[in-house]
C-alpha cells in the first residue's frame, strides 16, 4: 500500500515538473474590445519564435495549432504565441476586422489603398490589431514568425530563409510554393524590416485541423525554429 502511495506521489510530482511554465499577457484589445493575448513558453534565453494562429477571422484552424504550442517547453526556443489576432473577425466569421479591414494588407511595407475583400485601411497600421502585432514583432524580434492561414494547402515562400521554410514544409506535409508578394502584408513587412529573420504563411487545408494534424504542425514549427537558430 505504501509503495503504491509513493508511486502515485512520484507520478504527480513528475506531472507538475513536466507541465510547461506559461506566461500569458494581454497585448491589447480589438476594435470591439475583445482581448488579444500572447502566451510565452520555452526558454527565455533561446531563439525567439512567434506563432500567430489567426489573422483572418474566417480562417481559424491555426488557433488550435497556436494554443497547442503552450503545452511544450522546448529547450533553446523562446516561443511567443498569439492564438487569435482578429477575434472580432472570428466572432463574425469574416476575413476582415470589425472596421472591415484586411489586417494582412494594413502593414507599412508596400502598403497601398485597396478596397473590397482586401481593404487595406485608411493608412498603414490604421488598425489596432495590426499595431499590436507590429509592436510585438519589433519588441521580440523573432528569428522566425509563422502565420497560419487557410485554405491554399501550402507553405508560401515569402522572402525569408528558404531552408527554414522548406523544413516546415517537409515536416508539415504541406507543399512548398513560391508565390508573389502581397502589398501591405505582415510577412513581407517583417522580412523587409528585420533582415536575417524569416516570416512565412502556413496555408492549412479547409476546415478544422484534426488532433494528428495539429501535432504535426506543432512539430513543423519546432523543426523550423531549430533550423532558424
Amino acid at each position: 500500500m505504501m509503495r503504491s502511495v509513493k508511486l502515485a506521489l512520484a507520478c504527480l510530482c513528475l506531472a507538475f515538473v513536466a507541465a510547461p511554465a506559461t506566461d500569458t499577457r494581454q497585448l491589447g484589445r480589438s476594435v470591439d474590445g475583445r482581448p488579444i493575448d500572447a502566451i510565452r513558453v520555452g526558454d527565455p534565453s533561446g531563439t525567439p519564435v512567434l506563432v500567430v494562429g489567426c489573422v483572418h477571422g474566417n480562417e481559424p484552424a491555426g488557433i488550435a495549432v497556436a494554443r497547442a504550442h503552450a503545452k511544450h517547453t522546448p529547450r533553446g526556443i523562446d516561443i511567443w504565441i498569439v492564438p487569435d489576432l482578429n477575434p472580432d473577425g472570428v466572432a463574425a466569421d469574416t476575413r476582415q476586422n470589425a472596421h472591415g479591414v484586411d489586417l494582412n494588407r494594413n502593414f507599412p511595407f508596400r502598403w497601398r489603398r485597396q478596397a473590397g475583400v482586401y481593404a487595406s485601411g485608411s493608412r498603414p497600421l490604421s488598425e489596432r490589431e495590426a499595431r499590436i502585432a507590429y509592436t510585438l514583432i519589433l519588441r521580440v524580434h523573432p528569428r522566425l514568425t509563422v502565420w497560419f492561414h487557410q485554405h491554399l494547402d501550402l507553405v508560401w515562400a515569402s522572402g525569408g530563409n528558404r531552408d527554414v521554410e522548406r523544413t516546415f514544409a517537409r515536416v508539415s506535409g504541406l507543399p512548398y510554393r513560391a508565390l508573389p508578394p502581397l502589398d501591405g502584408s505582415a510577412i513581407d513587412w517583417q522580412n523587409h524590416a528585420l533582415p536575417g529573420t524569416t516570416a512565412f504563411a502556413a496555408e492549412l487545408p479547409a476546415g478544422r485541423a484534426s488532433p494528428a494534424q495539429v501535432a504535426r504542425y506543432v512539430r513543423a514549427v519546432l523543426a523550423a525554429a531549430r533550423a532558424a537558430a
